[in-house]
Protein backbone atom coordinates (compact mmCIF):
# COMPACT_ATOMS: atom_id res chain seq x y z
CA UNK A 1 0.00 0.00 0.00
CA UNK A 2 1.59 3.55 -0.95
CA UNK A 3 0.61 6.76 0.26
CA UNK A 4 1.57 9.79 -1.36
CA UNK A 5 1.24 12.94 1.28
CA UNK A 6 1.34 16.21 1.21
CA UNK A 7 1.20 18.98 3.97
CA UNK A 8 -1.71 21.15 2.29
CA UNK A 9 -3.09 24.36 3.98
CA UNK A 10 -6.32 23.44 1.84
CA UNK A 11 -7.48 20.95 -0.57
CA UNK A 12 -10.64 19.63 -2.12
CA UNK A 13 -11.32 16.85 -4.25
CA UNK A 14 -14.59 17.84 -7.24
CA UNK A 15 -16.17 15.01 -9.04
CA UNK A 16 -18.66 16.42 -12.25
CA UNK A 17 -18.10 19.88 -11.07
CA UNK A 18 -19.43 19.18 -7.19
CA UNK A 19 -16.98 19.35 -4.49
CA UNK A 20 -17.35 16.37 -2.75
CA UNK A 21 -15.06 16.22 0.11
CA UNK A 22 -12.74 19.04 1.32
CA UNK A 23 -9.86 20.25 4.01
CA UNK A 24 -8.54 23.65 5.49
CA UNK A 25 -5.35 22.73 7.26
CA UNK A 26 -3.94 18.88 7.18
CA UNK A 27 -2.71 16.00 4.96
CA UNK A 28 -4.01 15.06 1.36
CA UNK A 29 -3.41 11.64 0.97
CA UNK A 30 -3.44 10.17 -2.96
CA UNK A 31 -3.96 6.24 -1.63
CA UNK A 32 -2.53 2.83 -4.32
CA UNK A 33 -3.88 -0.48 -3.24
CA UNK A 34 -1.36 -2.99 -4.48
CA UNK A 35 -2.52 -6.54 -5.07
CA UNK A 36 -1.06 -8.10 -2.22
CA UNK A 37 -2.26 -5.43 0.34
CA UNK A 38 -4.23 -6.43 3.30
CA UNK A 39 -6.77 -4.70 5.92
CA UNK A 40 -3.79 -5.30 8.44
CA UNK A 41 -1.26 -3.07 6.29
CA UNK A 42 -4.02 -0.69 5.66
CA UNK A 43 -4.34 0.34 9.66
CA UNK A 44 -0.91 0.40 9.79
CA UNK A 45 -0.54 2.91 7.02
CA UNK A 46 -3.36 4.90 8.75
CA UNK A 47 -1.46 4.89 11.93
CA UNK A 48 1.12 5.95 10.39
CA UNK A 49 0.19 8.99 8.74
CA UNK A 50 -1.72 9.93 11.94
CA UNK A 51 1.37 9.88 13.59
CA UNK A 52 4.05 10.86 11.12
CA UNK A 53 5.41 14.54 11.81
CA UNK A 54 4.98 16.89 9.15
CA UNK A 55 3.78 20.06 10.81
CA UNK A 56 6.24 22.94 12.44
CA UNK A 57 7.06 23.56 16.18
CA UNK A 58 7.33 26.96 17.79
CA UNK A 59 11.12 26.38 16.28
CA UNK A 60 10.04 25.27 13.35
CA UNK A 61 10.92 21.32 13.09
CA UNK A 62 8.74 18.95 11.78
CA UNK A 63 7.62 18.03 15.51
CA UNK A 64 3.86 17.68 14.71
CA UNK A 65 1.21 15.66 13.10
CA UNK A 66 -1.93 16.22 12.02
CA UNK A 67 -3.92 16.05 15.53
CA UNK A 68 -1.67 17.73 17.37
CA UNK A 69 -2.63 20.80 15.14
CA UNK A 70 -6.33 20.04 14.97
CA UNK A 71 -6.06 19.62 10.79
CA UNK A 72 -8.24 16.84 9.18
CA UNK A 73 -6.71 14.06 6.50
CA UNK A 74 -8.49 14.34 2.95
CA UNK A 75 -7.52 10.64 1.24
CA UNK A 76 -8.00 10.32 -2.86
CA UNK A 77 -8.14 6.69 -4.04
CA UNK A 78 -4.90 6.64 -7.42
CA UNK A 79 -4.70 3.07 -8.68
CA UNK A 80 -1.76 4.90 -10.50
CA UNK A 81 0.42 4.73 -7.65
CA UNK A 82 0.68 1.04 -7.94
CA UNK A 83 1.79 1.59 -11.75
CA UNK A 84 5.58 -0.03 -12.50
CA UNK A 85 7.47 2.53 -14.78
CA UNK A 86 10.49 0.61 -14.80
CA UNK A 87 10.87 0.27 -18.57
CA UNK A 88 9.01 0.87 -21.74
CA UNK A 89 7.44 4.10 -22.29
CA UNK A 90 3.56 2.90 -21.02
CA UNK A 91 3.08 1.99 -17.41
CA UNK A 92 1.93 -1.22 -16.13
CA UNK A 93 -0.66 -1.85 -13.86
CA UNK A 94 -0.25 -5.41 -13.15
CA UNK A 95 0.68 -4.43 -9.60
CA UNK A 96 -2.51 -2.63 -8.54
CA UNK A 97 -5.54 -4.42 -6.84
CA UNK A 98 -8.23 -5.22 -8.62
CA UNK A 99 -11.78 -2.15 -8.34
CA UNK A 100 -13.26 -4.52 -5.60
CA UNK A 101 -10.52 -5.07 -2.96
CA UNK A 102 -9.05 -1.85 -3.42
CA UNK A 103 -12.25 0.02 -2.85
CA UNK A 104 -12.64 -1.59 0.27
CA UNK A 105 -9.26 -1.41 1.84
CA UNK A 106 -9.78 2.23 0.42
CA UNK A 107 -12.67 2.26 3.07
CA UNK A 108 -10.73 0.30 5.72
CA UNK A 109 -7.88 3.13 5.45
CA UNK A 110 -10.34 5.94 5.64
CA UNK A 111 -12.11 4.24 8.84
CA UNK A 112 -8.92 3.57 10.53
CA UNK A 113 -7.56 6.87 10.13
CA UNK A 114 -11.57 7.87 11.99
CA UNK A 115 -10.46 5.76 14.62
CA UNK A 116 -7.04 7.35 15.22
CA UNK A 117 -8.98 10.50 16.18
CA UNK A 118 -8.54 12.18 12.75
CA UNK A 119 -11.14 14.04 10.64
CA UNK A 120 -11.40 12.58 7.10
CA UNK A 121 -12.67 13.89 4.16
CA UNK A 122 -12.36 11.40 1.06
CA UNK A 123 -12.91 11.81 -2.73
CA UNK A 124 -14.84 9.09 -4.68
CA UNK A 125 -13.59 5.41 -5.25
CA UNK A 126 -13.17 5.04 -9.06
CA UNK A 127 -14.31 8.78 -10.12
CA UNK A 128 -12.93 10.88 -12.40
CA UNK A 129 -11.94 13.52 -9.86
CA UNK A 130 -9.90 16.97 -9.98
CA UNK A 131 -8.26 17.24 -7.26
CA UNK A 132 -7.26 20.93 -6.08
CA UNK A 133 -4.57 21.75 -3.24
CA UNK A 134 -2.37 24.19 -1.54
CA UNK A 135 0.79 21.99 -1.04
CA UNK A 136 2.32 23.98 2.11
CA UNK A 137 6.28 23.96 2.09
CA UNK A 138 5.99 22.10 -0.37
CA UNK A 139 6.26 19.29 1.49
CA UNK A 140 5.44 15.91 0.08
CA UNK A 141 6.50 12.33 1.05
CA UNK A 142 6.03 8.57 -0.11
CA UNK A 143 4.90 6.15 2.52
CA UNK A 144 4.86 2.39 1.92
CA UNK A 145 3.72 -0.55 4.27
Amino acid sequence: MIGLIQRVTSARVDVAGKTIGAIEQGILVLLGVERNDTEDKAKQLAKRIASYRVFADAYDKMNLDVRDIQGSVLVVSQFTLAADTRKGRRPSFSSAAVPALANELYQVFCQALANEGVPVATGEFAADMQVHLVNDGPVTFTLQV
